[in-house]
């Protein structure tokens, strides 16, 4: 497995992911893949024990965000 951050920003990641609502835990979960090269997604699944399908709607929802924001 990669290992991209240090075990006590990974604690702090974990953490705080598992302090968010369901919706923010899948964007914060997108946001940290954006982070990262390739192996990141599976990182970050293996890291806060979430599937690959979090990851994927959770940059769908951050898309969507976008698109929201350019059409105000």
């Amino acid at each position: 497995m990669y290992k991209f951050y240090k075990q006590s920003a990974e604690e702090g990641m974990i953490n705080f992911y598992d302090s968010l609502s369901e919706k923010d835990k899948r964007r914060y979960a997108a946001v940290e893949t954006l982070k990262l090269p390739h192996g990141g997604k599976k990182y970050i699944c293996d890291l806060l024990n979430c599937d690959l399908k979090t990851i994927q709607q959770g940059l769908s929802d951050l898309e969507s965000d976008e698109q929201l924001k350019k059409n105000e």
